[in-house]
């Protein structure tokens, strides 16, 4: 019975506990070595590793084979619940497009093994192993958002393409057909010399001689480079604003978890997100100094500090606290000295926004006063 400390191990990632991210360190060493495998084995002049190459894949064959068993087991964990049904769970788990990745990353080490097979099918099973990487990027899962949201107008751009594409290769069959009938006899042998002449490659094997060719060569350039930056133009728009989205969701729900805010209204927080900058701390990272300019407050979403008083004294705060306050409020130098006593995820609210923030929420302001006087020193 899988239990959630193995989940968190297996599926965490760096989200999970430190034997996760040690997992996951193994798990994707054992991808690049598997693939400096796959290209060395092409070699030639290396058929005196072929022993440490076998060596290789024995080992790899143990780790990817223990990875798939592990992953298998924890399925009915997953947060999504598809998988809940115990053993029938698991056998939906198994179909799943990176459980058949899993899989198939076993393959090289079984075929040479048991068998004698050949280098280019080890060789496209090794390639395979590079997809396992997708589930170590969350943006590869964005991306795939963005063509999903997007795909209508990525259709049309393709079209588009497709249709330039024809009319270029028919002109060119036209024009060209009489003194080059091996490259341009034929409307599809045209279209190779269409296809790299769009893409603005132009290899050079086929090229037209006539002057309306050349001139229909040049238009084709032109056209190619517009129509190619069309969908690049549509997928790094919509990448830039489901990054911009996310980023938004996330940092809502850290500002709506803060005590001191949770009075307010979602829509105000909403203003207060787009004004609040995120940041991190490692552990023992000074993030105030003692006679540092008062330059912003922070609010302690994850982790905790440590504030060193001018008298001695140590005050540890924890998720939800907020400190450097005080500076602002009496636009003196800091006071104090605060140091991460572990990683820590901040939120930074500037002076000026500060400020404003004060001066449109009075019973904020009220409460960050009464918090300050209790206090009695900059933190």
């Amino acid at each position: 019975m899988a239990t959630r400390w193995l989940y968190d191990i297996v599926e965490g990632g760096a989200k999970g506990s430190p034997h996760g991210r040690v997992f996951d360190a193994v798990i994707g060493s054992a991808i690049v070595f598997g693939t400096a495998i796959g290209i060395l084995s092409t070699e030639a002049t290396l058929e005196e590793w072929h022993r440490l190459f076998l060596i290789g894949e024995a080992l790899l064959l143990v780790v990817f084979a223990v990875e798939y068993g592990l992953r298998v087991a924890v399925a009915p964990l997953h947060p999504s619940g598809r998988f809940r049904d115990g053993w029938a769970g698991r056998l939906r788990y198994l179909v799943t497009p990176m459980a058949v990745i899993d899989l198939l990353s076993i393959l090289p080490g079984l075929l040479t093994l048991l068998s004698d097979p050949s280098t280019e099918m080890l060789l496209l099973l090794r390639c395979v192993r590079l997809l396992k990487l997708l589930r170590f990027f969350s943006a590869f899962d964005t991306l795939i958002v963005v063509v999903r949201d997007n795909r209508k107008p990525l259709l049309a751009s393709s079209v588009l393409m497709l249709i330039l594409l024809v009319i270029i290769s028919s002109l060119a069959h036209l024009v060209e057909a009489a003194g080059q009938p091996e490259a341009f006899g034929s409307v599809p042998r045209a279209m190779w010399w269409g296809i790299v002449t769009l893409a603005t490659v132009g290899y050079g094997d086929v090229v037209p001689l006539t002057p309306f060719g050349r001139v229909l060569g040049s238009l084709a350039v032109l056209l190619g480079m517009g129509m190619f930056a069309l969908p690049a133009g549509i997928l790094a728009t919509g990448f830039a604003e489901e990054m911009k989205r996310r980023n938004f969701v996330v940092s809502w729900s850290l500002v709506a978890k803060v005590p001191f805010f949770e009075s307010l209204p979602a829509t105000r927080i909403a203003e207060i997100v787009t004004v609040l900058e995120p940041r991190s701390a490692e552990r023992g990272e000074l993030i105030i100094e003692v006679g540092d300019p008062a330059d912003g407050m922070y609010f302690l979403i994850e982790g905790e500090v440590e504030v060193q008083l001018p008298d001695g004294r140590k005050i540890g705060l924890a998720d939800g606290d907020f400190f450097g306050e005080i500076a602002l409020l009496s636009a003196k130098p800091r006071m104090a000295t605060i140091a991460a006593k572990s990683f820590c995820q901040l939120l930074k609210l500037r002076v000026d926004h500060f400020h404003r923030l004060m001066a449109e929420n009075a019973d904020l302001a009220d409460r960050m006063r009464t918090i300050a006087a209790a206090r009695g020193l900059d933190s």
